[in-house]
Order: structure tokens, then C-alpha cells, then sequence
């Protein structure tokens, strides 16, 4: 009988970061513009008075204090409010495959692995580069590794999802090391003229290798892994190459990142609390046995409630759930690998969870114990 595992993480994100002082600064300046710009239609009721944000209001809301962006420049200019990208060209690498590379490096290293044992490539994403080539595949030429390699998306069960594919992969005979690699460059589909999404994102890439019997001193056996989806609107992008051909001419924020934030809190944290536990206890796993919970890092209250829910208790203690959305504001799929890559110094024998949800609605937990 052979273990599949983690064998090695790595995690990449951008030198620029933005403070949520900086960032409400450069909101309420826009908004000071806005409100100055349409005070007729304002004092008619034609249009809402646009409101500012605050700190307080970011870090009660999220837990937020600060993200990482690919550029800063260019988001915090209130007569542009996005980044600055440029477009892709055949020439060079997207952006996607540059931290996709930065991240499978430090995770190659970790795992002892080269590019001549790896079988396969798997991106897992919220956010494609484009719908093909396969950023996997570009990845996959750039390293010379043989084999297959495809893009998946599941919104911010991405990189969880695509772990599970791996596994499943190696279980199935074709292959017996995977590299993973999950790009999450968010912030193009903010909209930082919105006062309730402005806050919430980075941008950032986390890469995995998941091998059979991993020899690697860093690598996590997987135990178990349990998946659920439900559809739901709740979270919702609609932008898609039909949009060019689209007849109604949707307004711009709605190709955007798009949720019923109260909704989702109410619906969501519940859902994955339940699917934890019943993973747990059909592994006959005491919750009070697990060192390390893992988690989607889309706000810090949801962290806080699911894992108290789990643990049937009051007291938080982020030892036990790591909350790196501080730092790095939600990083769409790879929040959970982030917690996991920053805090998983655990003894042999020692459980930890690793569960993602988001969009869809889609969750998957991973069971791990360190080897």
C-alpha cells in the first residue's frame, strides 16, 4: 500500500503592497471627485451620494489590513481605480505562468523534485489568464516536463479541487508526481470604486507537488478528501468572451467580481462547518485532535465562526486557525494553501484540515498528517 502526498508548497506574491490607510485615502478622493462631478443629478435624486470608507469599517468588516497587488500605481490613481496590465502577447509568459513558475520553484525545492519527475502540471484558478492555451500547459513547456498538464476552475475552491485531481490522478496509475500551481491574479476584477469590494482582494500564486510516497521531510500524507458544490448566484463574475456579442450591454461592474456578502456569510459558514465535521468524525477523527485548520481566507469573522463551530467553543485561538488574510487580504483559492505553506510546522502524527470554499457554491477538505 503506497501514501499520496503533499510533498512541497510554495507561495508567490507581489513586492507592492497596499496599507488600508493608503487605500482609503485613494477611495475617498475618488469618491470626493465622484460626488463633486454629478452634485446635480445628486441633489435631484437621480444618483446616490456616493459614501467614504474607513480603516475601521475595513477591519471590522474583513480583518483586512493589508494586500499585495501586481501593481499599486495604478489603483490607488483616482482617475483610474484598477491596476495597470499589460495586454498578453505570444512572445513572453502571462503573468499567470511567471507566478505560477515563482511559486512551483520554491515548492520543487522543497519537495526534492526536478521538472524531469514531474508527470503532469495542473492549474487550478478563480480567475483565467484566457480560455486557451491552457496557462498549464505554458508552464509545463517552460519546465520541460513531459506528460499532460490543464487548466480547471472551481472560483475559490480552485486550489483544493485541484489537489483532489491530483490525487486522484496518482491513484489512478497516471501519474505519480503532480505539480500544482494556483495563480490568483485578482485585483483586474475588482472594482475599487465600490465601497463594499474596494478592500477585499490581493493578488497572489501558491504551487504544490503531490507525489506517491514523497520522501521529503515537509510533506503531509493526504488521509481523506470530501467535496460538495451547490449552485448559487450569491458569488458571481459574468465576464466571458460573449460579451462582445452580448445584445443588452451589461454595465461594467457586472463582468466584475460580484457577491451578496451577508448572504454568503449566512449560508456558507454553516455548510462548511457541517461538511468538516462530517469528514471528521466518518475518519473517526476527533475535532479536538486537529492541530491545524487550514482555511479560505475570505474574512476573518467566517474563519473565526466555522472554526468555533467545528470545535463547539467561543474561544478563537488563531494558533489553530492561521489567518494570513491580515497580511494579505483574500487571495481567492489559495488563501487556505497560504495558511497552510506560512504554519504547518507540526509533528510527525499530527492532523491538520485544509478546506477552501467560495463561488459556486463549491467546498472541498482535505485531511492531512504529517509524516
Amino acid at each position: 500500500m503506497y501514501n499520496i502526498d503533499i510533498a512541497g508548497t510554495g507561495i508567490w506574491y507581489p513586492e507592492n503592497k497596499i496599507t488600508n490607510d493608503e487605500l482609503v485615502d485613494s477611495y475617498n478622493s475618488y469618491v470626493d471627485l465622484y460626488n463633486a462631478e454629478h452634485i446635480e443629478s445628486i441633489n435631484i435624486g437621480d444618483l446616490n451620494k456616493m459614501e467614504k470608507s474607513s480603516v475601521e469599517f475595513i477591519e471590522k468588516a474583513s480583518g483586512i489590513k493589508s494586500r499585495y497587488v501586481i501593481d499599486k500605481e495604478g489603483i490607488l490613481d483616482n482617475k483610474r481605480m484598477m491596476p495597470r496590465v499589460d495586454n498578453e502577447h505570444e512572445d513572453r509568459l502571462s503573468i499567470h505562468a511567471k507566478a505560477g513558475l515563482e511559486a512551483a520553484a520554491k515548492a520543487m525545492q522543497q519537495a526534492n523534485v526536478k521538472a524531469s519527475d514531474i508527470d503532469a502540471v495542473i492549474v487550478g484558478t478563480s480567475h483565467a489568464a484566457r480560455n486557451y492555451p491552457a496557462v498549464a500547459i505554458e508552464i509545463q513547456n517552460e519546465l520541460g516536463i513531459k506528460g499532460y498538464a490543464y487548466d480547471m476552475l472551481v472560483g475559490c475552491s480552485s486550489t483544493t479541487f485541484a489537489i483532489n485531481n491530483a490525487f486522484s490522478d496518482i491513484a489512478s496509475g497516471l501519474a505519480n508526481t503532480i505539480l500544482v500551481i494556483n495563480p490568483e491574479i485578482s485585483t483586474p476584477f475588482v472594482n475599487f470604486t465600490h465601497r463594499d469590494k474596494h478592500f477585499i482582494f490581493g493578488d497572489g500564486c501558491a504551487a504544490s507537488i503531490i507525489q506517491k510516497d514523497s520522501t521529503s521531510e515537509k510533506s503531509f500524507k493526504i488521509l481523506d478528501r470530501k467535496l460538495y458544490t451547490q449552485f448559487s448566484n450569491n458569488i458571481r463574475s459574468n465576464y466571458s468572451y460573449l460579451n462582445r456579442a452580448a445584445i443588452d450591454n451589461k454595465p461594467n461592474d457586472d463582468l466584475l467580481f460580484n457577491q451578496n456578502g451577508r448572504s454568503v456569510f449566512k449560508e456558507v459558514c454553516p455548510l462548511v462547518a457541517e461538511l468538516i465535521c462530517d469528514q471528521l468524525k466518518s475518519n473517526n477523527i476527533d475535532p479536538l485532535d486537529i492541530a491545524k485548520f487550514w482555511l479560505h481566507q475570505a474574512n476573518g469573522k467566517m474563519i473565526r465562526l466555522i472554526t468555533s463551530k467545528i470545535l463547539d467553543t467561543d474561544d478563537f485561538d488563531p494558533e489553530i486557525a492561521p489567518m494570513p488574510i491580515k497580511k494579505f487580504g483574500n487571495l481567492a483559492s489559495v488563501g487556505s494553501l497560504f495558511a497552510f505553506n506560512l504554519n504547518n510546522n507540526l509533528s510527525a502524527g499530527q492532523k491538520g484540515v485544509i478546506c477552501s470554499f467560495g463561488a459556486g457554491y463549491s467546498v472541498c477538505s482535505i485531511i492531512v498528517e504529517k509524516n
